[in-house]
């Protein structure tokens, strides 16, 4: 019984954390700041070499934004209410329709001018 008691007491002591150094050693605060002072420059290094790539994409970001912009709000324009279809579906041909709830309401286009006020 007092081996199994020795050998558990030793096998706790063998795994036990190793008693760690005091936060007021100045090597400890060292080794941080210099670990930030890596990471800052990590990241001023990726930023660097990213920035050619950003500014490339916001280009035509704006340049995308100015192509479909009109044809956005056309599309806008003939959706009342998103509320009044059903989720978007993919066809077998890869056509995408989104159909009109049954109980949304309908709109008589104007007779004289054939547009619909929604």
């Amino acid at each position: 019984m007092k081996q199994i008691i020795t050998a558990t007491f030793i096998a706790a002591l063998a795994v036990s954390p190793l008693a760690a150094q005091e936060a007021d050693d100045p090597s400890v605060s060292e080794g941080f700041s210099l670990m930030e002072e890596g990471a800052k420059l990590l990241f001023r290094g990726l930023m660097n070499e990213m920035e050619p790539a950003l500014d490339d994409m916001s280009e035509a970001m704006i340049q995308l934004g100015a192509e479909m912009g009109p044809a956005f709000t056309m599309l806008l324009s003939q959706i009342d209410d998103l509320r009044n279809y059903d989720a978007p579906e993919v066809l077998p041909n890869g056509d995408i329709i989104m159909r009109r709830r049954d109980e949304a309401p309908t709109y008589e286009p104007d007779p004289e001018t054939g547009e619909v006020d929604l």
